[in-house]
């Protein structure tokens, strides 16, 4: 039954809008005055016209009350965004939102803070008053479960707080509706419902890499364990109560076998026979002590009944009666199903890998890499699914540290002493390894590294007692345990904590077996490890099958005790194919239109649809083995390339082609370009391209240039690598003209639908379409920060062209910090600025319409940041919309990109040569909204590109709020056409391409940043430039900083560089 309801809203008027279609349930919708308002308007408005100083025009939307810039609500200033799932547990709630079907004010749970930032409208004035929710105390609301797992981390924003938040925006309903679907918790806000399936396409059946699992019947309980002495190792947790459950199973625990998650919580079907107990268990230490016996070491654990997990909502939830996933009762289903496999394997994450799960490969520098599988429980249409992939990773072989270090600097080094730069990569690849000392016999007392010592072994020495006696390491080494050290000249492994070192020699010490290498591969070991993961279709079926059938979930004791039972059969779900949509190319060539075959065509017979013009080139070739001779022939086939597919080009450069030495890249460049600017400008001309000619192995003299072009001289470049310059091959300089022709500002070819406005919901009205992404720094650069990029398109109905702006922001955090941003001019007051304001100015100028509807991709947001990002980022747009005018609210759709999950989709049968393309993967186009997609949102998978190697990974798409109301189709078509429009190449893409063209942006911008100086890369100088912004490789943070997360700007983009596509 669909149901109309009516909410007030922050800025006055009403909203009715249909329970079904999502249109941004419960959010700040526009009120219908606004929406007319917004319709009507003429093309002009205040704020837009082109302002002084860049983008900042005066706060048109000068209703709002000033913003502090980085005003982010403070519950973003605690510690990493709620994501403890990153480690190993499943995703945090996803919960929280507006109040839905409560009354008036009501209190929502968890601490009381001041409101949040509103889903901004333009408002009028008398409704400023924001809704203040009374104080609450802290802790969880009566009845509530608490989230497992979570007890141990630092205080981080729990989903209930992200709902307060929501509530804080003050959305009240008139009276509490009677809904089609009562959320389980009265705080859920909903991101929109799926407005239905699909039905255009070509239908087929696949198969998905997940298993259904069946709901037990089971009367869940969840136990408190406090264990002292506490421990931080999940290992020694374990181990304490595998033996306690192995001594007290029959006489205490009602012979129930628990599950435990390693941390604070223990599940069991059904109840123990006691409230609370205390238990004394004593563990022998693995490593023997002096004289041969083993140190006992005693824990008092004690078990407190915490609450019972309810397995009846899920069950409602999965069935689409309830709106929002009992987190909870999943966390249970998964930890049980994690204990067999945790005992048999090394967990990393959500994967488990084990030498025994395949070879072992050698991958270069002292590491291999293990194979694993990947299992997660998901909540989908069909019920429960578990979702198993094949995986490995990088481990650090179990070497004598002599051999490691030996492999890690590729040789012999009894040669020479160690440079300064060999011991940076020998502590940076030992720092927190974890060794054994091998000179003490049984004894294999285990450490971990901590440093190197500046020292050779042969000048280090120690205090032996309290007066000071000093011993040197070798001595002592020879005395003690008759060991002669013979490699005296290198330095010492340094283990236990910088006020008490302990030094053990590099000879003594083997690494132990079993860790994972969580830092940066090098290319050659990227190269070895997709040579392992890289499987055709049918040969990754068949292992998940085996994986599945070796794991043997129906004689897993866990299993079997919680009453899970789990298919040993791929899903088979029905899937469609999309249409692949004609191309336009220009008139003057043999093909005018074109249609795909198979996610490819080729530039033959067609030329560009807007060839761009080149008048002024220069070129500058930096690779000293390629003639000048060579150089200009290369030139000059590829000017006639260009010429060839639709562009005017000068077929001569503006100066002769020059040489130059790479280490004096910057003198060059400017050199060059002052000659260059010297001829043009008493023409009033400028640089149309730079063509550069590089060798193949260029180290940091891309990235220079790059930067020293975009961001200081204000020229567009091509650069060529040598290998291609001798080669000259057709299919090559066809594709370079591709990129040349958008650098300059051409247009390579259009959508016929575009053009013939017949794309629904994008063709009716000035539409623009947006793409971000925030790309984080590697593992181990723990300072450095993380770059946001927005592109947005610049032209309409073609949606071709994309305008790009980056910047630079505390390390790993997610939320996009300048799209929106106010600060104060000490002679015109407030001023506002941002991302979006300036894409959306400039999409005004490109096109002379302003966008009366926004289309938002998401890329790079895990299911654990859906809230946050939502609420801050939409806020942002929000806000950015009315600094333009008063009441400018477009409607917003926002939708996440993933490529980083682990469903992967199979063709019924292999041997169908119509059902798979040629590399055996699925045909590009197929799209899947049913039984393994969400319950109840609007969420699809799309595998949009033809497969080249190994398996193809389809694109996740999640709409998290829909004001323009699309429906299945509508959205799937535009996003799976979007994809035949990516300038690069001649192929249709696996994810759309502003999102795409948004990670192209943001890791260009990594070369804009000035080079680190530290040689830790985070000890010392690093320390202030993020370290307090959640330092280290953990999950990527969702707080805003506040002031102390200082972060060096990047150097601005030239204005002529900002409205071409230079990231291409």
């Amino acid at each position: 039954m669909v149901r109309k309801r009516r909410t007030e809203l922050p800025g006055g008027g009403e909203s009715s809008e249909s329970q079904e279609t999502g249109g941004g349930r419960g959010g700040a919708q526009r009120p219908p005055a606004q929406q007319q308002q917004q319709q009507s308007q003429p093309g002009g408005g205040r704020g837009w016209g082109p302002q002084r100083g860049g983008y900042a025009g005066r706060g048109g939307g000068g209703r709002m009350p000033p913003q502090p810039y980085y005003g982010g609500p403070p519950e973003y200033q605690q510690g990493r965004g709620g994501q403890q799932y990153q480690r190993g547990g499943p995703p945090p709630q996803r919960r929280g939102g507006v109040a839905v079907g409560r009354g008036p004010g009501a209190p929502a749970g968890g601490p009381s803070r001041p409101p949040a930032p509103e889903l901004h409208q333009a408002m009028q004035a008398p409704y400023q008053a924001t809704v203040t929710t009374p104080p609450v105390p802290y802790g969880s609301p009566a009845g509530t479960y608490v989230e497992a797992g979570s007890s141990s981390q630092s205080p981080e924003p729990t989903p209930s707080e992200v709902t307060e938040q929501i509530q804080q925006l003050g959305i009240q309903s008139e009276a509490a509706p009677s809904q089609a679907m009562q959320p389980a918790s009265s705080k859920s806000m909903r991101f929109p419902l799926r407005p239905g399936k699909g039905s255009s396409g070509t239908r087929c059946v696949v198969k998905a890499n997940h298993f259904f699992a069946e709901l037990p019947d089971k009367d869940l309980h969840q136990y408190d364990v406090s264990i002292t002495p506490e421990v931080t190792s999940r290992g020694v947790n374990r181990a304490v109560m595998e033996q306690l459950v192995k001594l007290y199973r029959e006489s205490h625990l009602g012979k129930r076998l628990p599950a435990y998650d390693g941390r604070k919580s223990l599940y069991t079907a059904g109840p123990l026979p006691f409230v609370s107990r205390e238990f004394r268990i004593i563990l022998l230490d693995e490593e023997d002590g002096p004289g041969g016996a083993r140190r006992e070491r005693e824990f008092k654990v004690v078990i407190k009944l915490a609450a019972r997990a309810d397995l009846h909502h899920l069950g409602m939830f999965l069935q689409g009666r309830q709106a929002d996933a009992p987190q909870e009762a999943l966390q249970v289903l998964d930890i049980v199903l994690r204990e067999l496999p945790t005992s048999r394997y090394c967990p990393v994450g959500r994967s488990f890998y084990s030498p025994d799960l395949g070879r072992r490969q050698p991958l270069g520098e002292g590491l291999e890499s293990w194979r694993g599988f990947y299992q997660s429980i998901r909540p989908t249409q069909m019920g429960l699914s578990l979702n198993i992939d094949m995986s490995s990773t990088a481990f650090i072989e179990p070497l004598p540290v002599i051999d490691f270090v030996t492999q890690l600097l590729n040789r012999d080094v009894s040669a020479r002493p160690l440079s300064d730069a060999d011991r940076v990569k020998i502590k940076k690849a030992l720092r927190g390894v974890k060794v054994e000392v091998t000179h003490r016999g049984n004894m294999r007392r285990k450490y971990r590294i901590s440093g190197l010592t500046s020292q050779a072994t042969r000048e280090l020495t120690f205090p032996v007692d309290e007066r000071g006696t000093m011993k040197s390491v070798v001595e002592y080494f020879q005395e003690t345990y008759g060991f002669v050290i013979q490699h005296t000249q290198w330095p010492c492994l340094q283990v236990g904590n910088q006020q008490r070192p302990n030094y053990l020699p590099m000879e003594v010490c083997k690494i132990v077996e079993g860790q994972r290498y969580s830092k940066r591969l090098n290319e050659r070991q990227i190269t070895a490890l997709l040579k392992v993961t890289c499987q055709r279709p049918h040969e990754r079926e068949y292992d998940i099958l085996q994986t599945v059938h070796h794991n043997a979930y129906a004689e897993d004791p866990y299993a079997k005790e919680f009453g899970i039972k789990i298919s040993e059969k791929l899903a088979q779900v029905e899937a469609r194919i999309l249409p692949a949509p004609w191309l336009r190319y220009h008139d003057s060539g043999r093909e005018k239109d074109c249609l795909p075959q198979v996610g490819q065509w080729n530039m033959m017979n067609k030329r560009m649809v807007n060839g761009g013009t080149v008048n002024n080139w220069i070129c500058i070739n930096f690779a000293r083995n390629v003639q000048d001779s060579l150089a200009r022939s290369f030139c000059h086939e590829l000017a006639q390339m260009c010429i060839t597919s639709g562009m005017a080009v000068n077929p001569e450069p503006l100066l002769p082609v020059v040489g130059g030495r790479p280490d004096q890249v910057e003198r060059i460049l400017k050199a060059r370009y002052h000659e260059v600017m010297t001829k043009l400008q008493p023409h009033g001309k400028d640089l149309d391209l730079l063509i550069v000619i590089l060798p193949d192995n260029n180290g940091s003299l891309y990235g220079d240039l790059k930067r020293i072009c975009e961001t200081d001289l204000g020229i567009v470049s091509q650069c060529c690598l040598q290998k291609h310059v001798y080669r000259m091959n057709k299919q090559y300089l066809a594709n370079v003209a591709l990129k040349i022709n958008v650098k300059v500002g051409g247009r390579n070819t259009v959508l016929v639908d575009a053009i013939s406005r017949r794309i629904p919901l994008v063709s009716d009205r000035p539409t623009i379409i947006f793409g971000a992404d925030v790309t984080h720094p590697h593992p181990g650069e723990d300072s450095s920060p993380s770059i946001a990029a927005v592109v947005a398109s610049q032209d309409w109905p073609e949606v071709t062209k994309y305008a790009g702006l980056v910047c630079a922001q505390a390390h790993r955090q997610e939320l996009i910090q300048d799209l929106y941003k106010t600060w104060q001019d000490p002679v015109r007051g407030t001023m506002t600025g941002g991302m979006i304001k300036e894409l959306l100015i400039s999409f005004r100028r490109a096109t002379g319409q302003k966008p009366q509807r926004i289309i938002f991709y998401r890329d790079g947001v895990s299911e654990g940041q859906f809230y946050q990002v939502l609420l801050y980022e939409l806020d942002a747009i929000r806000k950015a919309c009315a600094s333009l005018e008063p009441n400018y609210q477009p409607p917003v759709t926002f939708v996440v990109v993933q490529k980083r999950h682990h469903t992967r989709l199979f063709a019924n049968n292999h041997n169908d040569r119509h059902a798979v393309d040629r590399s055996g993967n699925i045909l590009p186009g197929t799209v899947v909204d049913s039984k393994i997609c969400h319950p109840t949102e609007f969420d699809f998978y799309l595998c949009s590109h033809a497969g080249i190697q190994g398996t193809s990974r389809p694109a996740h798409y999640h709409v998290l709020w829909d004001e323009n109301k699309f429906n299945a189709d509508a959205l799937q078509s535009l996003t799976n056409n979007l994809c035949y429009t990516y300038a690069r190449c001649t192929r249709s893409v696996s994810i759309v391409p502003p999102a795409y063209y948004a990670h192209l942006a943001a890791f260009r911008a990594r070369f804009y940043m000035e080079p680190e100086t530290s040689d830790s890369g985070s000890m010392a100088s690093g320390a202030a430039a993020g370290r307090g912004a959640g330092a280290g490789p953990g999950p990527r943070s969702t707080r805003v900083p506040g002031a102390n997360a200082a972060v060096r700007p990047l150097p601005q983009l030239r204005e002529n560089v900002k409205r071409v596509m230079f990231y291409c």
